[in-house]
């Protein structure tokens, strides 16, 4: 077709370009230019996409499934200190969110996971 960029650096200025496009619209709180901004940017996240030879889709699916993982785990540990995480701060449970993300790192790093005893550590600073 003729219309393709030439290096991966070109289609990341692209979508940093659609961002700075997205806050502006937001910034004046037009909807309709918000929906078209944020099209534009989830195309160009794509596009970048297909230049790092990634399945978007199967990537924004994994991503589902992370968050659906570590939202239901943040809810047993809520559980297991016996509250609610209706009932806890939003600093509290972005403590709850970021242990959760260093077991899963660890666990992929290909560490053992967390001992019991640092497991107790991290849920003590979080209470």
């Amino acid at each position: 077709m003729g219309f393709e960029w030439e290096e991966t650096s070109q289609v990341w200025d692209k979508v940093k370009e659609e961002i700075d496009e997205l806050q502006e619209a937001v910034a004046l709180q037009d909807q309709a230019k918000i929906e078209e901004e944020f099209g534009d940017l989830a195309f160009s996240l794509v596009n970048y996409a297909r230049f790092l030879q990634l399945d978007a889709e199967g990537a924004l699916e994994k991503a589902n499934r992370k968050f659906i993982s570590r939202f239901t785990r943040m809810e047993d540990e809520a559980r297991l200190q016996g509250r609610s995480l209706a009932d806890m701060t939003l600093a509290e449970m972005d403590g709850l969110w970021d242990a959760i993300k260093r077991r899963d790192a660890n666990l992929k790093s290909g560490g053992a996971g967390t001992s019991p005893a640092r497991a107790n550590r991290e849920q003590k600073q979080m209470d």
